[in-house]
């Protein structure tokens, strides 16, 4: 009989509130920000989540967010190329777009909201049609990441219907160069090498006419886009020169030279945000015209009255003063930009955005995502005209959800209700059934954890060799204890409870008894707690890596430096055995239910199973791309886990010694394992500051033949469409996958490419085709041999069965053939049609001319069709001549160039028509000399 065992799948990720591999979103009172896969929507006066827009089976990064002028609209780039678009309403997908090979870096709606534009680290700009949910086309030009889009609309296009599919974009790359594309004629129009380095972000303000872009050197530039020259197109200027749409103005002095990540104009005030330093946003103030000629005059009449009290002629200076008063000095960029304020957060900034509109009830506020995994909101007061320097005041904060940095360690209560996770700096405690973070305790850099006997008490091992105590239920920290002199690798609870043993980096074991004793005067306990009072200590002759007693208390496992599993009598701490093969430091070991083997983990990338017997090695596994992390037996059986540094979580036979399943989820190195004490689920923390939870699905089993043959089709999946979306190599280049010479590349291409799904549609097409050409074939076969016999001739048989398909679902062969068509989602219909052999495009050609046929039959629809098709023609015909007329002066201007030049050259050297017409004979009769040396 073939082993079955359960299967395991995701069930929640908590402990995040923004990742750092986006940007955010906020709209003065929901912040929509990255959280890895998924995209959290956060009350942020309330401090609590109100939504979560996860895609089931979908774990790639999030990497862009933007909001649509349509409010309850939002587009989400990830790391895998794709955009998806959500509907906050319901928060469910309307539409997904593939057509980038790499992760979505800029994202862009026009100001209606029906065009969305993507740039992405493959270095292509895509546009897409919102509406039809659809990809226009794909420009091509920047050599590097994409990193900015911004849609520029000139004010004086005509509303014609070319009008629609008009409009500028302007992108920023990390190639140093911003782009000006026309969208009408879908090319680039100016290129501009904005910096010296790499260009990071750009901004447009509201009215249109004012650039600015900041680069990896600290540098922000402004430039001016000339719109009368956007309304008369590419023209020649009178020293011959293209017309330029964008022009240099001038930079602006910022306080810090860091790179300078993003720049916002505020959509509806006079404000312009900076961030050129990690943990601060400069806010400039924007003055009108107006107000920087009132500042000038006033500024002239006080240097005039500073230069009166040394004068005596008054009257004279008086009127120097009104002449220079109606002079007009040049304003600068920097009088109209001013600095007003520095909002400094108390982290590392990834990325802001402001709050909305300003009412009389919600003021100028602007939201920072840090990296930190924190949000913070600020309110930045409106000027005023007293001379107080004006300062941002923090007024709302969400933090408490998640650590600050990568979560060590984990430990489960023993009846599973309770988590507790530890990092550097914070301790919190979970409740299970809700994911809610119950309690917040501030902790050293914590490296190991362990809940001790009773649930109400979490000793915590430190990075400098403190055990510290906390008590759950008064939130607070009981005792410290200098336990060692290094840090303080691991720490477990015996299993009779009277007992706790300690590993560190000192080379020592130490042995903790649990006794409860009197709290002292200034503890905020009262009566009696817990408290460790040391038995005995185990010297070692190398760092401790890790310690564990086997369930039956009789051992004692410990790991160290030297790669190697020492073994000791519990009760004597005489030394048994020792386990040697590991190539590399046993970072975590395990002993399983029954005491009778041992599983160890290593930086190795190698899980050993020994037996605790005789300290043999019964297998040795290659487990994990990286470093191994942690190993755990499951309860009550010698089936175990494990996680490593490839961010995959592995499930293992220990008898068969099989790899059962492989869980994927993290986008960090898994530090932290925890497991339920009732075998029910599995709890795993990492580095990008995740809590996931995996529960065992009781109703799902797996067969280890049907689960590699599923992971191997996975694998051969994304192998076609890889090699399906590869652009081809220069010859002789060597290079797998190498891009064709950027010369040689089309500037515009249409939008294509295949996935896993486009695949799989393509082949349920031709399956559909297969299975309609048979049943008509049949069918076909069967009225020809029908028809050579009469009537009543008793040689005539009954009709062939139908497929049983066609009979459930009631349909003829092609109208089989247009559900499963109609079933392909229109976004990916085009490339699903690609994946077809020649013969079946020629089936389906025949299908389509008999849906065409059932459409002209019908009278309704011949009446529409018919002026249609006569009113199509026409302006096809007209389109064709347009063209023809087009390329007939442009083949003419190109015939009078090339004659004007032979004769200007020829015309320098002052010779006649005839000396012209023989020096052209006899370049043509001239032959080829080779020179030998």
């Amino acid at each position: 009989m073939v082993k079955t065992y359960n299967k395991h799948v995701p069930a929640t990720a908590f402990g995040l509130v923004c990742s750092s591999s986006s940007n955010s979103q906020y709209d003065g009172k929901f912040a929509y920000v990255p959280a890895l896969e998924d995209v959290l929507v956060w009350d942020i006066k309330k401090g609590i989540m109100v939504a979560m827009w996860h895609e089931i089976s979908h774990i790639a990064e999030i990497t862009a967010i933007l909001q649509s002028p349509k409010k309850d609209l939002f587009a989400v780039g990830y790391a895998d190329g794709s955009i998806r678009l959500w509907k906050s309403s319901n928060n469910s997908v309307i539409s997904t777009f593939n057509g980038h090979k790499k992760s979505v870096t800029a994202l862009a709606f026009d100001e209606r909201g029906t065009r969305l534009a993507s740039g992405s680290q493959d270095t292509d700009l895509i546009v897409w049609d919102v509406v039809a949910e659809a990809g226009l086309f794909r420009l091509r030009g920047h050599r590097d990441q994409i990193t900015a889009i911004r849609f520029i609309t000139h004010a004086d296009l005509p509303s014609t219907s070319t009008a629609s599919a008009s409009g500028l974009l302007l992108t920023s790359s990390k190639d140093t160069f911003l782009k000006l594309w026309e969208l009408s004629t879908q090319h680039c129009i100016q290129t501009v090498v904005a910096h010296r380095s790499e260009v990071w972000t750009v901004d447009v303000n509201p009215e249109q006419n004012l650039v600015f872009t900041g680069s990896s050197e600290g540098e922000l530039k402004a430039w001016r886009i000339d719109h009368d020259a956007l309304a008369s197109g590419l023209q020649e200027t009178e020293s011959g020169e293209v017309s330029r749409m964008i022009h240099p103005l001038s930079s602006l002095p910022l306080a810090s030279r860091h790179r300078v990540s993003q720049v916002a104009f505020h959509p509806s005030q006079p404000f312009l945000a900076v961030q050129s330093h990690d943990r601060s946003v400069e806010i400039f103030r924007i003055r009108s015209e107006e107000e920087v000629r009132k500042k000038q005059i006033r500024r002239k009449k006080r240097a005039k009255e500073k230069k009166l009290k040394g004068k005596s002629l008054k009257g004279q200076d008086e009127n120097e003063i009104d002449e220079d008063g109606k002079n007009d000095e040049e304003i600068k960029l920097v009088d109209l930009f001013t600095p007003y304020l520095v909002v400094r957060a108390s982290g590392k900034i990834r990325s802001f955005d402001f709050g909305g509109d300003v009412t009389s009830n919600r003021p100028l506020q602007i939201m920072t995502a840090l990296a930190s995994n924190a949000i913070e909101v600020y309110n930045i007061p409106q000027p005023t005209k007293s001379k107080d320097i004006p300062e941002a005041v923090r007024s709302f904060s969400v933090d408490l959800p998640g650590h600050r940095t990568d979560v060590r360690t984990l430990s489960l209560s023993s009846d599973d209700e309770i988590l507790a996770s530890a990092s550097n700096g914070s301790l919190k405690i979970w409740n299970m059934k809700t994911n809610a973070c119950i309690r917040t305790i501030d902790c050293g850099y914590a490296i190991s954890s362990t809940f001790l006997p009773g649930d109400r008490h979490v000793a915590v091992g430190t990075k400098n060799g403190e055990i510290l105590i906390y008590d759950l239920a008064s939130s607070s920290l009981i005792e410290t204890i200098q336990a060692h002199t290094a840090t303080v690798w691991s720490l477990h609870v015996r299993a009779d409870q009277q007992a706790l043993v300690s590993g560190s980096a000192d080379k020592d074991v130490k042995f903790w008894k649990f006794e409860h004793k009197n709290a002292a005067g200034e503890s905020a306990q009262n009566g009696r707690i817990l408290t460790l009072v040391h038995t005995r200590t185990l010297k070692m002759t190398d760092e401790v890596l890790a310690v564990r007693y086997s369930p039956n208390g009789k051992i004692l496992a410990v790991s160290l430096l030297d790669s190697t599993v020492k073994v000791f009598y519990q009760d004597s701490l005489k030394f048994f055995l020792s386990l040697y093969g590991h190539k590399l430091p046993v970072l975590s070991m395990d002993i399983s239910y029954d005491s009778k083997l041992i599983v160890t983990c290593s930086a190795d990338k190698n899980v050993k199973i020994w037996g605790l017997d005789f300290g043999d090695c019964h297998k040795s596994m290659f487990a994990h791309d990286e470093s191994v992390m942690q190993v755990a037996f499951e309860k009550d059986s010698h089936y175990f886990w494990t996680a490593g540094k490839d961010k995959l979580l592995k499930y293992w036979d220990g008898d068969k010694f099989e790899h059962i399943q492989n869980l994927r989820g993290h986008h960090g190195e898994i530090w932290a394992l925890a497991l339920s004490h009732h075998g029910k689920f599995v709890v795993t923390g990492s580095h990008d500051k995740s809590i996931r939870v995996w529960d065992k699905d009781e109703d799902d089993q797996i067969f280890l033949e049907e689960e590699r043959e599923r992971e191997l089709e996975m694998i051969y999946e994304n192998g076609i469409a890889d090699s399906l979306n590869r652009s081809e190599a220069p010859i002789g280049s060597g290079v797998e996958g190498a891009p064709v010479d950027s010369s040689a590349q089309a500037e515009v291409t249409s939008v294509t490419k295949q996935t896993a799904e486009t695949l799989m549609a393509g082949e349920r097409i031709m399956e559909a085709i297969d299975l309609a050409d048979q049943e008509r074939v049949t069918f076909q076969a069967y009225d020809d041999d029908m028809a050579k016999l009469p009537d009543d001739s008793p040689m005539r048989l009954q009709p062939p069965p139908r497929n049983q398909l066609l009979v459930q679902l009631d349909m003829k062969p092609d109208e089989y053939v247009l559900w499963v068509i109609e079933k392909v989602h229109s976004a990916a219909l085009h490339d699903a049609l690609l994946v077809l052999p020649f013969g079946k495009v020629v089936s389906l050609m025949g299908y389509l001319n008999m849906w065409a046929q059932k459409i002209v039959a019908n009278r309704v629809m011949r009446s529409a069709l018919i002026p249609l098709r006569r009113h199509l023609r026409t302006a096809l015909q007209r389109q064709k001549d347009i063209l023809g007329y087009n390329l007939a002066a442009l083949q003419y201007i190109r015939r009078r160039n090339d004659a004007d030049h032979t004769a200007q050259f020829y015309e320098e050297e002052g010779m006649d028509e005839e000396k012209v017409r023989a020096r052209i004979t006899e370049g043509r009769k001239r032959k080829r000399v080779d020179i030998k040396v």
